[in-house]
């Protein structure tokens, strides 16, 4: 350390910080270990950004840089810290105005090139402060160290629907929102900014909350991608716009201009924001690697989570809501003979008559099992699988006979007023009472029934007030109990597929739901585009074959659940002995890569997928070099497709059909020098294979 700046290096990455000449703290530089550092601009991006009200911004508009207090904060101390386990660094900086504090947490781990970060608030004296706006991270650093302006980058984002998840795009910043103006001749900063948010309990209902920022090729600028997300499962936001001379990232929870959200800071009564993570790489491609190891890093892994099963559900284009006794042992006794570990009884088993809006009891539906559903459940176990049930644990119905009897403090209002959606109320997991109900449902299924799977689901998205800091945080702490209480208990996170595939739920549970989409082929962009957004060893991907499809069909079906965690489902006894066969044969193919899986990293020869690609390409690169690719071929594609293979260049490769496991009417020629792969489709459309490519004269990795 020397002068204003304070550098905190790991074995990771190195960071820079600019902690005095009167100004506020702010991160200057940030590259990968055994990168250059910089100074930075004279007036680099302040770290912290905080509003309240009656301490707003200035200049005013929509953005939320060119906070008054942010720009008033001055470092009081910083310290650099190990626990043993993470490397820490911390700043502390003091409004003299207000009184506030704000502490910059950011702490790292092992040597991922990256970290996680968030904001303290508190008040050391004096009388309340209404907070509407805080940051967890801000920094124009990345434009120091890559040498590029704003007219050289493109933000890759995603949009997130239902049955239409993880739709990547890529676009240059000045086409989304950052208009080019003379800012001398205007004597301010531009007003304009960059912006991906999601609103309400849906944390990823409208958008992901991952980015990554790269410079054009053409801008000749230095070699990094900087990539983030936001791990939150409630509302978020991050922005990116121009300072006067330079540029900035900001990343946040709710705020009360898009989400209607506050806070109270008193003394003793601090806030802490939501964490961010950020990463640095040298691509778009390693960007992602970089953000696959800082996921690993900080999830809280079970023993019972390694077991990775391999879990049939009755629901997607089967029962699909419809269980009962006569339909289930069938297609228990099915599930069984092509080998899966887990059979999950999907929605609908607690049901009698119409029954969207009475849920909340969580009790089996007489009428469908008339020997009791524990006489199921025994047969799924004497068929050596455990047993799932599907749960949508956070809703009461508004004609549940709990919507009366539950007190009103277990749900959640809004102004005074119980909120209802859909059919439903919300409880509020701050709630002695709501944690007491759910927590007697959980010892009832778990403990009396033997259940070890839940499908937790969530098809209720309320408004933006809802699944903020404090709400979130109690869904989080109530699963962590659950998971304490019964650890060998695992937990799919659903909400209508992935409404809420945020960080703060992945991070302890243990897969992820990709999608409610019934087509296979347009599941096929979700499945490929899935190790974006959470682990690939939680990427639930539906494998859903049916007796009527033509036979490259019902291969593509299980194609994209291959390089995942194949989520089986489907009339597996109604199909013939060959096509039994086929997905047995997927099966086998599917615990080949769950042999690597938690330590594969995602690779896409064809760039993230976007919505529409006729081409689509995945690959799961395993430590000891093999790589497991995925290539589908959907309507509109052409015959043939190259895919770059970078990790090969100048090497003898051994190409092998993984699944099916014959290449039919697909053929592969591979060229060494310039490391790619020629695929070629002499059939029909759709069609799909899963590869394993592999250094010649290397072993394959099962």
């Amino acid at each position: 350390m020397s002068g204003t700046f304070a550098d905190w290096v790991t074995p990771g990455f190195s960071a820079r910080f600019r902690i005095g000449d009167d100004q506020p703290a702010a991160l200057v530089s940030f590259v990968p270990a055994g990168g250059a550092l910089a100074d930075g601009p004279v007036d680099p991006q302040p770290l912290v950004e905080l509003t309240t009200i009656g301490h707003g911004r200035f200049p005013g508009g929509f953005r939320h840089v060119d906070s008054t207090i942010g720009a008033r904060l001055r470092p009081v101390s910083h310290r650099v810290s190990d626990d043993g386990t993470d490397p820490w660094f911390r700043i502390v900086q003091a409004d003299a105005a207000t009184g506030l504090q704000v502490e910059s947490v950011f702490r790292a781990r092992a040597d991922v090139p990256g970290f996680q970060t968030w904001t303290e608030v508190s008040t050391p004296e004096g009388g309340e402060h209404v907070v509407d706006f805080a940051s967890s991270f801000a920094t124009g650093a990345f434009l120091t160290d890559s040498g590029a302006t704003v007219d050289d980058l493109s933000l890759a984002h995603a949009d997130n629907d239902w049955a239409a998840e993880s739709r990547w795009r890529t676009d240059p910043l000045r086409s989304i929102g950052l208009a080019r103006i003379d800012r001398e001749a205007q004597h301010h900063p531009p007003r304009s900014r960059a912006v991906v948010q999601n609103r309400g309990s849906w944390s990823t209902g409208e958008a992901l909350p991952i980015g990554v920022l790269t410079p054009a090729a053409s801008a000749g600028a230095g070699p990094y991608a900087l990539v983030w997300q936001v791990e939150h499962n409630g509302p978020w936001l991050y922005e990116l716009g121009e300072t006067r001379r330079h540029a900035y990232l900001m990343l946040s929870g709710p705020t009360d201009q898009e989400h209607q959200w506050t806070a109270v800071v008193a003394p003793g009564q601090p806030f802490v924001s939501v964490p961010v993570s950020v990463g640095i790489a040298s691509s778009v491609g390693s960007a992602f690697a970089v953000l696959t190891a800082q996921r690993r890093a900080f999830r809280h892994v079970r023993e019972a989570d390694r077991t990775l099963p391999l879990v049939f559900n009755d629901y997607m284009n089967t029962l699909m809501g419809d269980p009962t006794t006569e339909k289930l042992l069938p297609l228990i006794d099915a599930a069984a003979d092509a080998g899966a570990d887990l059979f999950c009884i999907d929605a609908g088993w607690y049901a009698e008559g119409h029954w969207w809006d009475t849920v909340g009891a969580w009790e089996e539906a007489a009428s469908r099992f008339p020997t009791g559903l524990g006489f199921v459940i025994d047969h799924i176990r004497s068929r050596g699988m455990q047993a799932g049930l599907w749960l949508e644990p956070e809703v009461i119905g508004i004609h549940s006979p709990l919507a009366i009897s539950l007190p009103s403090s277990a749900f959640v209002h809004h102004h005074g007023v119980r909120v209802a959606e859909h059919g439903r109320h919300l409880l509020d997991l701050r709630s002695p009472a709501a944690r007491a109900h759910l927590d007697s449902v959980v010892d009832r299924l778990v403990g009396s029934l033997g259940v070890t799977f839940f499908k937790m689901d969530y098809n209720t998205m309320t408004g933006p007030w809802v699944g903020t800091v404090d709400g979130g945080r109690a869904l989080l702490d109530w699963l962590d109990d659950v998971q304490e209480r019964y650890p060998s208990l695992l937990i799919e996170n659903c909400a209508s597929g992935a409404m809420r595939a945020d960080s703060a739920m992945l991070s302890r549970l243990h897969m992820q739901s990709t999608s409610d989409q019934q087509d296979p082929v347009l599941s096929a962009s979700i499945a490929a585009a899935a190790p974006a957004a959470m682990l690939p060893e939680q990427a639930g991907n539906w494998a859903y074959p049916a007796p009527s499809m033509a036979d490259d069909l019902f291969e593509m079906s299980l194609v994209n659940g291959v390089l995942g965690r194949m989520y089986l489902s489907g009339y597996l006894n109604e199909m013939s002995a060959a096509q039994r066969a086929v997905v047995r044969s997927a099966i086998t193919a599917h615990r080949t890569v769950l042999e690597v899986i938690e330590s594969s990293v995602p690779e896409w020869p064809l760039g993230l997928p976007a919505w529409e690609d006729p081409w689509l390409a995945l690959g799961l690169r395993a430590p000891g070099g093999d790589l497991y690719l995925s290539v589908w071929a959907l309507p509109g594609a052409g015959s043939s497709v190259s895919l770059p293979l970078p990790g090969f260049v100048g090497q003898a490769v051994v190409v092998e059909p993984l699944f099916p496991t014959a290449l039919g009417s697909w053929s592969v020629a591979w060229d060494a020098a310039s490391g790619s792969l020629e695929v070629t489709n002499s059939g029909a459309t759709p069609t799909a294979r899963v590869l394993r490519v592999r250094p010649e004269g290397a072993d394959a990795e099962h």
